[in-house]
């Protein structure tokens, strides 16, 4: 879920920053960026990766 939320930072990122829209600080291209970049790195470190990280027990 967090690769998910990670590709759509970037890619409002980058509609802004290729738009030159003007925003304030907050939501600059830059730090939807950084947000996407932390988003991306706690996908990787195994966080928030939803069911595939539940193990499921055998059946004998």
């Amino acid at each position: 879920m967090l690769g998910i939320t990670a590709a759509v930072l970037f890619f409002i990122a980058f509609l802004i920053n290729a738009a030159d829209i003007a925003t304030n600080d907050v939501l600059s291209s830059t730090n939807l960026m950084l947000l996407g970049l932390a988003a991306l790195a706690l996908h990787v470190a195994g966080i928030g990766t939803g069911w595939a990280s539940r193990r499921r027990g055998r059946r004998r």
